[in-house]
């Protein structure tokens, strides 16, 4: 069995076989085999998911329900709000008595995705370790607007992994506006693994990393 959760940078493989490269696992449990793939790499595999869901693959199950489910397999409170972010959407949904309540998905704006952050990382060659907690922070409302003020900020003297980790903050910042400004925030995607991010959250409401596997989980 192969679960596919297929994302616009990476995809996340959960197989009962190993299946793919070793250079892209990352985990072994409960026999199960944990994959971090390019993206493009899996558009040209012979890799045929049994359940998947995502923007780069022909989908058989919505984002949505694979992270309620993925979240509710986790140990997460009866009354949580889980946030998944990535590099090209933001949703999140929220339990209330352990039963579904609200959700939302923005799918068109990349101001609150990490897309932008990845295209600055490399055209500034900043590295991800390099990123930091800045209590300053750059507006985002408008992906655009931002990377101008990181441009500003760096033609005046910051340095590039600066401007860069204040319009994280900003991100971050959007994201818990974006989730309607809960008291805690279960993070899945790609952020849990951006420091800089989860440290920025980390100043409007508690936050705990469930990693990049939730979606997945929620196929199985």
């Amino acid at each position: 069995m192969i679960y596919l959760d297929a994302g616009t940078t990476y995809s996340k493989v959960i197989s009962t076989e190993n299946c793919l490269n070793e250079r892209f696992l990352v985990d072994v449990r409960d026999e199960n085999y944990y994959y971090i793939v390019p993206s493009s790499i899996i558009k040209t595999s012979d890799i045929i998911p049994n359940r998947s869901c995502g923007h780069m693959s022909d989908a058989s199950e919505n984002e949505i329900i694979a992270l309620a489910k993925g979240a509710k397999k986790l140990e997460i409170d009866s009354d949580a709000t889980v946030l998944d972010l990535g590099s090209r959407d933001a949703k999140w949904i929220r339990f209330k008595d352990g039963k579904f309540h609200d959700m939302d998905w923005n799918t068109s704006c990349a101001s609150s995705t990490g897309a932008t952050v990845e295209m600055l990382m490399k055209f500034y060659g900043v590295k991800e370790n390099e990123l930091k907690y800045d209590a300053e922070k750059f507006s985002v409302t408008c992906g655009i607007f931002g990377m101008e003020k990181i441009m500003d900020s760096i033609s005046a003297g910051v340095k590039p992994a600066e401007a860069i980790s204040k319009f994280v903050h900003g991100i971050a910042f959007n994201a818990w506006n974006f989730s309607k400004k809960p008291k805690k925030i279960y993070l899945s995607g790609g952020f849990c693994e951006n420091k800089c991010f989860t440290e920025s959250l980390k100043q409007y409401c508690t936050t705990i990393s469930l990693g990049r596997f939730v979606l997945c989980e929620g196929l199985k």
